[in-house]
């Protein structure tokens, strides 16, 4: 893999990762930009004690352009994009419009009272380019393509978990303008926290516990719980093992195991990188086999969902397990799960589908 640092018109970050060392990455971005500015600040809720972000100057950011002023795409015929260059693999650029940025503490405000904590949202959002290819999905890729964003998560996570300020790096896809995606554009995104977030103290919590009243891990545990009994396997190779959780939060959702625990995906060793694009580009086809409408000729919809990475935090994380948490908010055909009263109000899910169904519809749409 080659790695090409270079800037955005208005001093943002821009890296490209290429599979033939050779390329020659040299464009200038001449678009007139005016340097980017973030006003981000976190507050933590007194009650709960999580760490919410304020970032009030991304109401102005780029809405459902259309396709032919995709900022995505690469600048070819004249038209100039957030990617100078007239052709890439894997593009990854600081947001133009982050929730967090290394220069949010110079719009801090006070520290506050002890019931009004706040902080400046320092840290970094980046836009992960999967593909010059518009019209194409992640499924859609080659295992190669894959790989090599693969490649650009670690190296990413690798440089971000290294700023000072940083505790927690994200990589993360949401697909479908069901999901609330406002650039059509195969893309995903990184966040870089600067504090852990609450999914992941919750599960440093339980992980704890686990360890305390068993000596053992948590997460291993729980792998060779499902895999020894595997009637919610979804799919499982040498070095990663797919699986629908016992409690389940949503109608469709896959967990992606590696076999081997580690913290994070600059652990991952080659053989583990070498399976992982197979097995992943086969549940994200998998996923857009799941419903068939009518009046589309038989044909399955792209299916909406979220794709997110949990990685350890930077610090004190050893006891987590990287894995890849995959699914869709849509439940059946012609419908989603909306997150109301219950979940909302009270974060407690209600499922309308069995993980041990789920897991088994997910067996029946296979290659």
């Amino acid at each position: 893999m080659k790695k090409t640092v270079t800037k955005l018109a208005d001093g943002r970050e821009l890296l490209y990762f290429d599979a033939d060392d050779s390329v020659l990455r040299d464009s200038v971005d001449l678009r007139p930009l005016e340097p980017a500015a973030s006003l981000s600040e976190i507050r933590r809720d007194p009650v709960t004690g999580d760490w919410v972000t304020v970032a009030a100057h991304r109401q102005g950011r780029t809405y459902h352009p259309p396709a032919d002023e995709c900022p995505l795409c690469p600048s070819r015929d004249g038209r100039l994009s957030e990617i100078p260059a007239p052709d890439y693999q894997v593009a990854v650029f600081e947001n133009r419009f982050p929730s967090l940025a290394a220069d949010a503490a110079d719009h801090a405000t006070g520290p506050g009272h002890p019931v009004a904590e706040r902080a400046p949202g320092t840290g970094r959002c980046e836009v992960v380019c999967f593909t010059a290819d518009h019209a194409l999905s992640f499924a859609d890729l080659s295992e190669q393509q894959a790989r090599l964003v693969l490649d650009a998560w670690t190296d990413r996570t690798a440089d971000l978990s290294a700023l000072p300020d940083v505790r927690q790096v994200y990589c993360f896809e949401n697909r479908g303008a069901e999901i609330g995606v406002t650039l059509a554009h195969p893309h995903g995104q990184i966040y870089a926290f600067p504090f852990v977030p609450p999914r992941t103290a919750r599960a440093l919590e339980r992980a704890a516990e686990h360890r305390a009243r068993t000596g053992r891990n948590l997460f291993e545990d729980l792998l060779a719980a499902e895999r020894a009994d595997p009637v919610r396997v979804v799919l499982a190779g040498e070095h990663w093992t797919a699986f629908v959780p016992f409690a389940a939060r949503w109608p469709y959702e896959v967990h992606l195991y590696p076999n081997r625990r580690v913290p994070d995906l600059t652990r991952l060793t080659e053989a583990e990188r070498a399976e992982f694009p197979g097995v992943y580009l086969e549940l994200l086809r998998r996923f857009d086999r799941l419903f068939i409408e009518p009046g589309h000729n038989g044909q399955a919809q792209p299916t909406p969902y979220i794709a997110a990475w949990h990685q350890a935090p930077a610090l004190d994380g050893e006891e987590l397990a990287l894995h890849l948490e995959l699914f869709t908010i849509r439940r059946t055909v012609g419908k989603l799960k909306f997150l109301a009263g219950v979940e909302s109000g009270m974060d407690a899910f209600v499922n309308d589908v069995s993980p041990e169904r789920a897991a088994q519809r997910l067996r029946e749409v296979a290659s």
